[in-house]
């Protein structure tokens, strides 16, 4: 009996023996080795800085960092060479990536013109807090632009119509302008500059000069184009219209009768005279 349990304990030291020799053998192996080397990268061109669209890259704008080699976006840039002196056609943010799409071709300069596709214009309109959505209005934003013309416009009732839909903001609160430097740099005016097409523009100009605009932000998502009657003064409030105009009624006097009979008494005998009120004046 004692001979049997000692070779069942010398067999489960053996078999878990073995059991450990095959688990480090299998940790050991090539394929789960730890590596010592640190992972691939490669040096990408970013920003140093907030940039505004429109703006030629500097030295001073860029800078070299590693980025995993597994993980780069399309369009990189690898040195300074690639960037510099080439302008922005959309804002970049600190640290983000100068990227193809993101950079004009090589000698075509800065500023907002570089931002323009082919086909399209860039207009700006004149705005306040209130016209401009409360500051909402960014680059990159769509908004929707309204006009009320008033009734010396339209020559019957005050009107409120969608103008333009879905106008795309190429930049809001500032306008650039070339400093000492060659550079042009943004300056901060109340104006909002939208991306239009020919036909737009034309409509955009003389609303802004016979009318007033209004700016409607909307979701980026939302292309549809909706069609609408607009606004009347007469239909927003047409309660207080009809009584405005309601016509006011006035009674005339009615004149006194030109003859009256007049009875007279004479002690018990009554007669009856008629007298021209017309000749006595009772009916002036």
């Amino acid at each position: 009996m004692r001979n049997r349990i000692g070779i069942i304990l010398v067999l489960a030291l053996v078999a878990g023996g073995l059991a450990a020799y095959l688990a480090v053998t299998f940790l050991k192996g090539p394929g789960n080795a730890p590596s010592d080397q640190a992972p691939a990268t490669v040096k990408v061109a970013v920003a140093s800085k907030d940039l505004a669209v429109g703006w030629v890259l500097t030295p001073e704008d860029v800078k070299l960092v590693s980025w995993p080699a597994g993980a780069v976006p399309a369009g990189y840039a690898t040195s300074m060479e690639e960037v510099v002196g080439r302008g922005l056609i959309t804002p970049v943010r600190t640290n983000e990536p100068l990227l193809a799409s993101k950079l004009a071709r090589k000698g075509t300069g800065g500023g907002l013109a570089i931002a323009i596709p082919e086909g399209m214009r860039a207009m700006s309109v004149r705005v306040n807090q209130v016209i401009g959505v409360a500051g909402f209005v960014l680059p990159g934003t769509h908004v929707d632009v309204l006009v009320t013309l008033d009734k010396s416009e339209t020559g019957n009732d005050a009107r409120t119509q969608v103008l333009l839909q879905n106008v795309q903001v190429l930049s809001a609160g500032q306008e650039l302008q070339q400093g000492k430097d060659g550079q042009d740099k943004p300056k901060t005016v109340p104006v909002v500059t939208l991306l239009v097409t020919p036909d737009q523009s034309e409509k955009l100009t003389l609303a802004a000069t016979k009318g007033q605009l209004q700016l409607a932000l909307r979701n980026t998502l939302d292309t549809d184009t909706v069609s609408t009657s607009g606004a009347r003064l007469a239909a927003l409030l047409p309660y207080a219209q009809r009584a405005r105009y309601r016509p006011v009624r006035t009674t005339r006097p009615s004149r006194p009768p030109s003859r009256v009979n007049v009875e007279v008494y004479r002690g018990k005998e009554r007669s009856t005279s008629t007298v021209d009120t017309t000749v006595t004046g009772g009916g002036r």
